[in-house]
């Protein structure tokens, strides 16, 4: 056997696992599990006012830190419309738009990632869009103006069968959506097979049945893990959204002490949601005294800031990945001291 038939056959044989194994696993810093982000609820200004959010988020230069961001559609007379954030889907005409509020703001930071090139590193900021309304014509102006700064965007490959889950080429954003009407068929179905999904949705939400409030908050807290997550990850869907009630019965404002019972509850969730292949997040955790709160819901309020550090350091132990808060820097010092 010639020299260089041996040299071609020994390469072949180093290369045929990787070869069998088809594309590579997700970066590490995008693995189930590997990161706890700050997660700024509701991190745009409401009515005019609570203007400073997305800087004083920004500011507690958090290395992990998600923007939600929700945003609604504003049409003129002539059906020409764009994507404003927004509270609510009742608009004022008064709000900023989705690209001036938060892509603008951004822009310097990313621009500066992709100078440094640290891929090691990214993403270095998630974006979290929620929906307040579902026209198609809504959901395809988001799909394009994220396209206009598709360099910044973590995404992974289209494919026809949705099952087989593509490796994320990182970009210094991600972007994540939830499951609202008519997401999935601009976002993911419309896009061709080999081109780039740009954003990534929650798996379909189980809703707790129940005829009053009372009923509902037992279904939730009662549901088991299977139930609430009866289904993992896909190409499309990465990641879970929970409110507070499935670990506390009634949820925040309903919330007694913090038990070994709690924690386990937590625990069970996120260790389902981690070995379906998805991230999770819960929403919202808070504390300060009733009616002391620059615009924050009360029903996402344990009282006092103390309950809402307890939680947040079971919520952290536990690999939770977006611990939604509007006390953002509080919350930057718990990470902080994880360091």
């Amino acid at each position: 056997m010639s020299s260089h038939l041996q040299i071609l056959l020994l390469a072949l044989f180093m290369t045929a696992p990787a070869l069998q194994r088809g594309p590579a696993g997700p970066p590490e810093t995008l693995r189930p599990g590997a990161r706890v982000w700050l997660h700024a609820h509701n991190c745009y200004p409401e009515k005019g006012l609570w203007t400073d959010r997305l800087d004083r988020a920004l500011a507690t230069r958090a290395d992990h830190l998600a923007i939600e961001q929700d945003v609604a559609w504003a049409a003129d007379a002539q059906g020409h419309g764009r994507s404003v954030v927004s509270h609510e889907a009742k608009l004022t005409g008064n709000e900023p738009t989705l690209e001036e509020h938060f892509f603008n703001r951004v822009r310097p930071m990313m621009e500066q990632a992709l100078k440094e090139n640290r891929r090691e590193t990214w993403p270095l900021l998630v974006l979290h869009l929620d929906f307040k309304t579902h026209e198609p014509a809504h959901h395809q102006a988001v799909w394009d103006l994220l396209g206009r700064h598709e360099s910044w965007l973590t995404t992974a490959e289209r494919v026809a069968d949705d099952t087989r889950i593509m490796p994320f080429v990182p970009g210094p954003l991600l972007v994540l959506t939830e499951a609202g009407e008519g997401q999935v068929d601009t976002f993911h179905l419309k896009v061709p097979v080999g081109e780039r999904l740009r954003l990534f949705g929650t798996v379909v939400p189980v809703p707790p049945t129940g005829s009053n409030s009372e009923e509902r908050a037992a279904a939730a807290i009662s549901a088991t893990p299977e139930a609430l997550l009866p289904t993992g990850a896909t190409n499309y869907r990465r990641w879970a959204n929970f409110s507070w009630a499935v670990v506390e019965h009634g949820g925040q404002a309903k919330a007694g002490a913090w038990t070994p019972e709690d924690e386990r509850r937590l625990q069970s969730l996120v260790s389902r949601a981690h070995g379906l292949g998805l991230w999770i997040r819960f929403y919202t955790l808070n504390g300060h005294p009733p009616g002391e709160a620059p615009g924050w819901t009360e029903s996402y309020n344990f009282g006092s800031l103390s309950a809402a550090e307890t939680r947040w350091k079971a919520a952290v132990a536990a690999g939770v990945e977006f611990v939604a808060t509007d006390q953002y820097e509080e919350f930057a010092r718990i990470l902080a001291a994880r360091r």
